[in-house]
């Protein structure tokens, strides 16, 4: 017989601890005999040692998470059917060469199992128990008081833990009479795990069982019930017993009795002591409202900046998404540093309180949700976050005190329908606000406030504040890092991909995106490139230089219209280009062309289209006219930097095309080469009139001076010596100057 165990002793020599034995979620299996005539220990010890031998190196150290699934109770027929398709996804995503934990948790609230049908019961313990959830490991963990066939689940788990206050009582209560099937069925689910011995499973079934806890002569205590039972009192070699139910009295099971029967592997209050006893390096939370049925939703990628007339079609996707009747989820995904605090707030209402059918917002943070798109991220619930990953901080919108007290109603909406500190909330939209940790002197409660808003309310300020002991300030500036986030209670878990956020939504794969058009996801995507913005700046004046020195329109202008054009419509889809952006750059555009071919020189023409080139370039990449905080003056001098690159590729392809381009056979053809005062005198020359000197002809047409003239069978462009001559009129050719003719009459 095992020596009495303390704590959570019993568990640690139950289940092998890492460094001692390999941990039971590994690959490598330790078996443990409980009972009389058990092999030594030193015997298993060395197989354990042999074994941790052949472990490849650093494999035993890997740290290794489980999951939390709250299951409702009472349990009905869809979520039943929830709760075993939740478990079959997270079966999906277990590791091939070993099990996925997952502890499937009854809240303090866990009263009305009897109102949960054998039939829902059996469904969930048969799926547990089966070959479909064979790659995960079930733990039961009971915070309160678990009736009924809700029972049931809990018999078919790999393992039991308890709270202090946690109990057992009758699985028959609500069924009217004995049935054998049901009896019969109990007792094949507990015997598949082998965790509850089948005397307990009998007295939880049958109230007119009696069950006792019987100390033998030979030594060793083990459960007897029924007939069982008094037979065995009627052979003497009872030497004391304890009996935990009466006949014609409903079992009732505490933690403590099950934990000393070494049915319950430890007694814990929270799911981080769980994790500890499990040896994990943490328990994810699952949505909870994906196991109150099945999740289908869309998603929604918020990249960039945010902007009204973006807004306006994300809120157009999404309640068209809400026509299509099974969508019931909407996932969101941001990498975003904000733009506009009033149309941020106004999709924040839409996330914080969904309306029927939809059931929750997901948000997931892969790299950024700065300045107001926080508040989008913290109005979804849950909210996850990658390791690398930042919540709030300052971004393309400065927002100012009283911006914050315009939204204050809805800040505060948003702090009680998500559970989060609406104090926290204002610091990480206002850099200005001074948010600190207060503690409750009676209660201990903490709260974070600012120090005006923790009297706000109160009769009697000075009263208010000695009931509080004021903490550290909360430097939220920079933004919040996950670990923060999650510390604060404003981010619910970190996650390392949208697919795991996907998953823990209770859907199988990442939704479908809402109903934009494919082209237009695709070029937003390209547009979150600042490299390929500057290419396509590059290459579009280099292409217009070229267009200019060339005849006509050719590829060079074509390539130009297309790059310019997807350079706008790139920002415009981002929420950073207006219409103001693409007027400013079409007239600095225009003007430059006017000055470099019409007008001679470089004066008003050049310098205003280099300016209103420039500043539309700059624009078009930020949300705001002038920087306020640091984060906008990296934005406008990265803006800065594109125009003046931009501007270069204009200047330098002029250059090309001149000094370059003409000697290569590829690209002679693109440009006008001007040929020399030689060729031009020779060309001048091919036109020689010196023979009509002093020849008479007769105008063809009046002279007013110049005209035509007739010198025998030729017909000459002439001039008059300054007096108009009529047609007709005999003249007389007094000069010629190459191809021009001077004639009087």
């Amino acid at each position: 017989m095992w020596p009495a165990l303390s704590g959570n002793d019993f568990y640690k020599r139950q289940r092998p601890r890492p460094g001692a034995f390999v941990p039971y979620n590994q690959t490598c299996v330790v078996f443990v005999v409980y009972g009389v005539g058990v092999v030594t220990f030193r015997a298993w010890f060395s197989f354990a040692f042999l074994a941790l031998l052949w472990i490849p190196p650093g494999f035993a150290a890997d740290a290794e998470s489980g999951y939390v699934v709250d299951v409702p109770v009472p349990l009905g027929s869809q979520s039943a059917t929830a709760l075993v398709g939740q478990l079959e996804r997270l079966a999906k995503s277990a590791p091939a060469d070993g099990r996925l934990d997952v502890v499937l948790r009854y809240g303090v609230d866990s009263s009305g199992g009897e109102a949960t049908s054998f039939e829902d019961a059996l469904k969930v313990a048969r799926a547990v128990t089966g070959d479909r959830l064979r790659s995960l490991r079930i733990v039961s963990f009971v915070q309160g008081t678990v009736t009924g066939h809700s029972l049931l689940p809990i018999l078919a788990s790999d393992t039991l833990l308890l709270s202090a206050e946690a109990q057992l009582i009758d699985a028959s209560v609500g069924e009217s009479g004995d049935d054998e099937t049901i009896v019969l069925t109990y007792q094949s689910i507990a015997a598949r795990r082998g965790l509850f011995p089948k005397p307990v499973v009998s007295a939880l079934i049958d109230p007119d069982v009696e069950l006792a806890w019987v100390s033998k002569v030979g030594g060793g205590k083990s459960f007897a019930a029924g007939d069982d039972l008094v037979k065995l009192r009627e052979t003497g070699d009872v030497l004391g017993e304890e009996v935990w139910s009466a006949a014609g009295v409903p079992a009732s099971l505490s933690a403590n009795q099950l934990r000393s029967a070494r049915i319950a592997a430890g007694i814990v209050e929270t799911s981080e002591e769980a994790a500890e006893v499990l040896d994990l390096a943490q328990l994810t939370p699952v949505d909870s409202a994906a196991v109150g049925g099945a999740s289908e939703g869309v998603l929604l990628e918020i990249a960039g900046s945010i902007s009204r007339s973006r807004v306006r079609r994300w809120q157009s996707n999404l309640n068209g998404s809400l026509t299509e009747g099974s969508v019931n989820t909407w996932l969101v995904a941001f990498d975003s540093n904000g733009g506009d605090l009033d149309q941020s707030a106004s999709l924040a209402s839409m996330f914080a309180m969904p309306e029927p059918p939809l059931r929750s917002v997901v948000g997931f943070i892969s790299t950024e949700a700065r300045s107001d798109s926080a508040l989008l991220a913290l109005s979804c619930k849950p909210l996850y976050m990658t390791a690398e990953s930042v919540l709030g901080g300052t971004g393309a919108d400065e927002i100012s005190l009283t911006d914050l007290d315009n939204h204050d109603e809805l800040i505060d909406t948003i702090a009680r329908a998500t559970k989060r500190p609406a104090g926290l909330i204002r610091g990480l939209l206002c850099s200005e606000l001074e948010v600190y940790r207060y503690t409750n002197t009676k209660t201990g409660r903490v709260k974070y406030s600012t120090p005006a808003d923790l009297v706000a309310q109160a009769d009697d300020p000075d009263l208010e504040r000695d009931r509080w002991e004021k903490g550290e300030r909360i430097e939220m500036k920079d933004g919040l890092s996950a670990d923060r986030a999650i510390e604060l209670g404003l981010a619910d878990g970190r996650s390392d991909s949208i697919d795991d956020v996907a998953r823990r939504s209770g859907m199988e794969a990442v939704p479908k995106p809402v109903s934009d058009r494919g082209l237009v996801r695709f070029v937003e995507r390209l547009g979150r490139s600042q490299g390929l913005m500057m290419i396509l700046l590059m290459v579009g004046f280099v292409a217009l230089s070229a267009e200019m020195n060339a005849p006509g329109m050719g590829v060079p202008g074509f390539l130009a219209m297309v790059c310019f054009g997807l350079f706008f419509w790139m920002n415009y889809l981002a929420g950073t280009a207006e219409w103001l952006e693409l007027v400013l750059l079409m007239l600095g555009l225009a003007c430059i062309a006017l000055e470099i071919f019409v007008i001679p020189g470089f004066g008003v023409f050049g310098i205003g289209g280099l300016i209103m080139t420039i500043a539309s370039i700059v624009l078009m990449s930020q949300t705001f006219v002038l920087p306020q905080n640091s984060y906008q003056l990296t934005v406008i001098t990265r803006g800065i930097w594109a125009a003046l690159g931009g501007l270069m590729g204009l200047f330098g392809g002029f250059v090309l095309m001149r000094q370059f381009f003409p000697h290569l056979p590829l690209f002679r053809h693109l440009i006008m080469e001007t040929p020399d005062a030689e060729a031009i005198d020779r060309a001048e020359k091919l036109v020689d009139f010196s023979a009509l000197l002093h020849q008479t002809g007769q105008t063809t047409t009046p002279l007013r001076p110049s005209g035509k003239a007739r010198f025998g069978d030729q017909i000459v462009q002439v001039v008059s010596d300054g007096s108009m001559i009529d047609k007709g009129v005999s003249v007389t050719v007094v000069d010629v100057q190459g191809a021009k003719v001077v004639v009087e009459e």
